[in-house]
């Protein structure tokens, strides 16, 4: 009789040799690392074949596990054809979104909540990271659609949203102003420094988490005073203390390259949410 190959044991294995490790690959698939392993060990027992050389944690192909690549491949496209040609429109999900933190009070109950209603059987994986890490992730093809900040040219840019500064006005009076700061990397805290250095003001870093829900209770708390943009607080920002001008930032939003219409609407409604957010400034 011949071998019945589960589609999810194939999608583990080329999620594996796409992504370059089991770690990156289970996060892929949504499966542990355990069981992962356990499903490759699988479809090597179906095939009666090796797919893998394993060298610690290095894994390379066998040149049974090149031809099955290929094999495999094959199969997933004709079976994802499949399934969208039959749906026909229907979520097939899960729709994975990533933003960073700026973003996540606000979208996660409101965005993904609109979204679950226009499509309540929809499967939700949200990721809140810093920019940088999103991308990578996107383009590990590991989220659909990726909403984060950059540089005021970015081609991603769907709005720009003046920096500010926020906090206690009496902190800007000081000799020198105490500072509240996400971790590196973050373009807010580069900005920061970079306007305060340019213009010759001292400073102290007096905060520094990389949480944005400490941040915001450390300015609130008089600690110290920092640089976002109008999502961090419902507060006013600073003015005329004699502060740096502070540039502006993009709102950016990326997307992989195909995506199911349901995860395509998530897309279409998380750029308009956006778009809205920066015109209540």
């Amino acid at each position: 009789m011949p071998v019945n190959l589960p589609t999810n044991l194939l999608r583990s294995f080329v999620a594996i040799v796409d992504t370059g490790s089991m770690l990156n690959a289970s996060e892929k698939v949504f499966v542990t690392q355990s069981a992962l392993s356990l499903q490759i060990k699988r479809l090597e027992d179906l095939l009666q074949q090796t797919l893998f050389h394993r060298d610690g944690r290095r894994l390379t192909l066998t040149s049974a596990g090149e031809l099955m690549l290929d094999y495999a491949r094959k199969v997933l496209t004709l079976h994802d054809e499949a399934v969208a040609a039959v749906t026909a429109g229907q979520f097939s999900g899960p729709a994975r979104i990533g933003m960073v933190q700026d973003f996540a009070e606000m979208l996660l109950s409101g965005l993904l909540a609109q979204f679950a209603e226009l499509h309540p059987d929809a499967q939700i994986y949200s990721r809140i990271a810093g920019t940088a890490e999103l991308i990578g992730l996107l383009e590990r093809r590991q989220l659909d659609i990726v909403l984060g900040f950059a540089a005021p040219n970015d081609p991603a840019a769907v709005t720009h949203a003046p920096m500010a500064w926020y906090g206690d006005p009496a902190l800007a009076a000081r000799e020198t102003i105490p500072l509240a700061v996400l971790e590196q990397p973050c373009r807010f805290r580069e900005a920061a420094i970079r306007a305060l250095e340019d213009s010759g003001r001292r400073f102290r870093i007096t905060v520094e988490t990389p949480n944005l829900t400490t941040l915001r209770a450390a300015v609130q708390a008089g600690l110290g005073i920092t640089c976002r943009t109008h999502l961090f607080l419902r507060d006013a920002p600073i003015q005329d203390a004699g502060l740096p001008d502070l540039p502006s930032i993009s709102c950016v939003l990326q997307t992989a390259n195909a995506l199911d219409s349901a995860t395509q609407r998530l897309a279409d409604l998380t750029r308009e949410t956006l778009a809205g957010l920066a015109q209540a400034a």
